[in-house]
């Protein structure tokens, strides 16, 4: 099967844009263009590789297509800054997706080094959630919870976030006059990041308590989410990295929830990433818990 670069370009483009016409603005044609490459590249493929919705979805069959057009894209941009054309100086671009927490402490300062070079495409996902982007192709790497390697991937161990339930002293002397005990965290009020965080739920549930039964805020930004538990909104799991110093106190000694975090990659070699993971590594030794 013969697939051609500027079908696989306009592909990259659509998704990327979300939009024919966001994809034609990009490659600088029109979008009837954009539409006819879509179209003989399925003709090629014999699968209907996109839903035209807004924005569009790739279906099923349009996955490892839309892998192939991006590592295409990223041989050919490594390529062409190794030979210096007049576009050697060009970013190469690199859609990356990170969970809230560690794109919050750790992960940034160790891409900033690269971001004069490199261009970063950050997709922030919960960790159980970056591999799905890793799988329908709309990211190249991701820090992510999942330690069995995505189709096409490979899989390296990071290390830990240990999040522990906190709050401020005047919120446990409010809330837990008589301990942190099931009947108390039943009515206590819980911060929660989003609706697919479920780390309160798991600390809930050691302790008996079911979690749709607590009152539960929602603050869906790393930053945000230590603020409101600073603030007295209600209690929270907060990742070591992100304890603020004499702020808070840990409500149970044995609550801590650890999440062991992994670095998925597309299985390719391309002088880029392998910066990128070499980063990416470095950071997570120095400020992730490592086993012993």
């Amino acid at each position: 099967m013969d697939l051609d670069l500027a079908q696989l370009r306009a592909l990259d483009a659509t998704v990327t844009a979300g939009t024919l016409e966001g994809a034609a603005r990009a490659l600088h044609v029109t979008p009837s263009a954009i539409s006819q490459r879509l179209r003989a590249l399925e003709a090629a493929t014999g699968r209907v590789l996109l839903v035209r919705s807004k924005p569009v979805q790739v279906t099923e069959s349009g996955q490892p297509v839309l892998r192939l057009a991006r590592q295409v894209a990223l041989l050919a941009a490594d390529a062409t800054r190794e030979l210096e054309t007049d576009d050697g100086g060009r970013p190469v671009t690199l859609p990356i997706a990170v969970n809230a927490d560690s794109m919050a402490t750790w992960v940034l300062p160790a891409l900033a080094p690269l971001a004069g070079e490199l261009a970063f495409d950050l997709h922030r996902e919960d960790q159980e959630h970056t591999a799905a982007l890793l799988r329908d192709g709309r990211v190249m790497a991701a820090v992510t919870a999942a330690a069995d390697p995505v189709p096409g991937c490979t899989v390296t161990r990071l290390g830990g976030m240990r999040y522990r339930p906190m709050a401020t002293a005047a919120f446990v002397d409010r809330w837990f006059p008589d301990g942190v005990t099931p009947e108390a965290l039943s009515r206590v009020p819980v911060v929660g990041f989003d609706r697919q965080d479920d780390l309160q739920d798991r600390y809930l549930r050691s302790r008996g308590v079911d979690p749709a039964v607590p009152p539960q805020h929602h603050v869906p930004a790393s930053a945000d989410y230590v603020a409101a538990v600073r603030l007295g909104f209600g209690w929270g799991m907060v990742p070591r990295q992100q304890e603020p110093p004499g702020e808070l106190v840990q409500l149970d000694a044995d609550g801590a929830v650890d999440v062991v975090l992994h670095w998925q990659q597309w299985r390719l070699r391309s002088p880029s990433l392998d910066r990128v993971v070499a980063a990416v590594l470095a950071a997570a030794r120095r400020e992730l818990d490592q086993p012993r």
